[in-house]
């Protein structure tokens, strides 16, 4: 099967008129889209007559060869053998997603465990409400306990996102790369990092790293893993990459351990010797910047530790400022650098109570409430990754509100004299126990309050509910079939969870058209049908999966290329009993194949629909 993609990307570029006549080459969901220099020298008899495309389509300098389901694999194959320059996108939104790409991925992962982070979150910050108020002693069994239950998610989080990493970079098993998180959470590395120092690396310099174990000869830098992030999505992502090149060339017979089996030997030592220095090395170079920038100006060097210490501990980069913390703390008897800070988790829950009284989305307000409230107490992991993250530009707010606050930190002398505390209970630490002087609890206070209503009166007039958008920068998709509905996601075929959409289980063989539109393709098969709004969404309708098979059987095109149709027009008849009859699936997406160029897409939670019923929101 390889062979053969091999053999037809060779065939394609040949007949595009060579790699020197690609500008640029983007894969779509059945298709290649290719942008070219010279249209003309295009062989476009030769590629109708290859065995594999369906289609040709030339317009406006593209040439677009339409492959079907299998068009993953001849895309990979092509850039394999020639490295063509991807697409670039050409509007200021895809240029947006790309920057938010890491965004989305990290929101994508944290996902399915939004439930459990903010139970996680709020339960600790009831535990410290309990302890600062005496109603628990922190010393007793009870609250150790009930400490476990919840730090236990917070601990392991490498474990759950190895599993939720290997689903959103489509892993075959996601044990794999849980087993890689357990691996940087195992107690022993721990145990590592507090035993004898076997030499130390980059002595008297700013990098001096102490190796405390070799493996096959190489230094290893240990950092701690708990509670981490970046480590394992990095680990997740190329493991995803290995997965496909192992799953290609191991033999059948030895796939069911013989991936795994090379995966872990490889992945959890390359994670440890590259993430951990690289982690460790940073985070030493942040610490020292942050007290260079402080030297030359407070308000500085404040204005940009609190705008952007959400990020620097999304990174585990805050490791290298807490030894300047306890530096100072032990040399001044206070700490008036990483204290710069404090104001942004009040940003924060600034952002999240914005959002949680404008919002009416019951789900969106079931993880903001428990989000503010552990918020509130300094655990801020819920409403980052539950609730602003995924809307970057209120995660964006919340970075002003923490920079703007760290800077009033700097102006108003605030200093940290006890290293401990979170949130509303770090303001005691502001007491000098020297004089017992509470001007700099007040001016926390100040700081606090500040930062809090930035991120709430910036945040509140950015929200709006996706069901809210005006129509006249939104466009709604109907349903083109009545029937249940199945996600994207569970569909069997990995060609479809690229877009966005819903799947359809079908009532009746009769396919309606669900926007007003041209129609860009139908299918030489007719068990598909490709079409264009005016505003350029792209939406693809594919009856069944594996139908291709069928070879038009069972199928009738009502409409043809380059006819402009009605909402609700028909478009494709078929017979649902010929196809499972043939042992094809009925199951239909419908998706919007270039989501990627628009601000938001979105689709209906319904577990049914009627024909005509709205399933997909495209916002411009």
């Amino acid at each position: 099967m390889a062979r053969k993609y091999e053999e037809l990307a060779a065939e394609i570029v040949k007949n595009v008129g060579g790699v020197e006549n690609i500008e640029t080459l983007a894969q779509c969901v059945t298709r290649l889209r290719f942008t070219l220099k010279d249209e003309k020298i295009v062989n476009v008899e030769a590629l109708k007559k290859l065995e594999g495309v369906l289609m040709l389509i030339q317009s406006g300098g593209q040439c677009q060869i339409v492959i079907g389901e299998t068009v993953g694999e001849v895309y990979v194959e092509i850039q394999r053998q020639y490295e063509i320059k991807p697409e670039e996108e050409a509007t200021q939104v895809v240029q947006k997603k790309k920057l938010d790409s890491f965004v989305g991925t990290v929101s994508g992962i944290f996902m399915p465990v939004l439930g459990v982070l903010a139970a996680s979150g709020m339960l600790k910050g009831v535990l410290s409400l309990l302890t600062a108020f005496k109603f628990l002693d922190a010393a007793s069994g009870t609250y150790q306990l009930l400490n476990v239950i919840a730090d236990a998610f917070f601990y392991y989080m490498p474990i759950f996102l190895g599993c939720t990493a290997a689903k959103n970079f489509r892993m075959s098993n996601e044990y794999t790369t849980m087993a890689i998180g357990a691996a940087l959470v195992y107690p022993t590395l721990e145990q590592m990092r507090s035993g004898e120092v076997l030499y130390e690396l980059f002595s008297d310099t700013l990098f001096a790293s102490p190796v405390h174990v070799e493996f096959l000869g190489l230094p290893v830098i240990l950092m701690n893993y708990a509670s981490s992030i970046i480590p394992i999505i990095f680990a997740s992502w190329v493991a995803a990459k290995l997965e496909k090149v192992l799953l290609r060339f191991i033999p059948p017979i030895f796939k069911s351990f013989g991936v795994t089996f090379i995966m872990l030997l490889v992945m959890i030592p390359l994670t440890l010797l590259i993430v951990g220095p690289v982690s460790t090395w940073l985070s030493q170079l942040v610490g020292a910047a942050s007290e260079k920038i402080f030297s030359y100006s407070p308000m500085i060097a404040g204005f940009l530790i609190g705008g952007f210490w959400q990020l620097l501990v999304m990174f585990g980069l805050h490791w290298g400022l807490v030894p300047v913390m306890l530096s100072n703390i032990t040399t001044l008897g206070y700490d008036p650098v990483v204290v710069t800070m404090f104001g942004a988790s009040f940003a924060q829950i600034g952002a999240v109570l914005a959002i949680l009284i404008r919002t009416k989305d019951k789900k969106l307000r079931g993880i903001a409430l428990p989000a503010f409230v552990s918020g509130i107490f300094g655990i801020t992991e819920p409403a980052i990754y539950g609730v602003t993250l995924p809307r970057a530009r209120f995660f964006a707010v919340t970075c002003i509100g923490g920079a703007i606050g760290g800077a009033l930190v700097a102006f108003l002398d605030v200093r940290v004299y006890i290293f401990g505390g979170m949130g509303i209970f770090e303001y005691p630490a502001f007491i000098n126990p020297a004089t017992n002087d509470v001007s700099g609890m007040y001016n926390g206070m100040i700081v606090s309050g500040i930062s809090f209503v930035l991120g709430f009166l910036m945040s509140l007039p950015l929200y709006l509910d996706k069901k809210a958008v005006p129509k006249d920068v939104s466009e709604n998709i109907l349903s083109p079939l009545a029937g249940k509905v199945v996600a994207l996601k569970d569909v069997p075929d990995e060609t479809f969870s690229e877009g966005v959409g819903i799947a359809i289980e079908p009532e009746s063989g009769e396919v309606l058209s669900p926007v007003d539109a041209e129609v860009a393709m139908v299918f030489p098969t007719n068990h598909g049908i490709w079409l264009t709004t005016k505003n350029e969404v792209e939406i693809l309708i594919h009856i069944g999966l594996d139908t291709a098979k069928l070879e038009g059987d069972g199928f009738k095109a009502l409409v043809a290329q380059g006819d402009k149709v009605k909402k609700g027009q028909r478009l494709i008849e078929f017979d649902l009993e010929k196809l499972k009859a043939a042992g094809c699936s009925t199951l239909t997406p419908v998706l919007v194949a270039n989501y990627s160029l628009y601000a938001d897409t979105y689709a209906t939670d319904k577990k049914a629909v009627k024909a005509g019923d709205k399933i997909i929101t495209v916002i411009f």
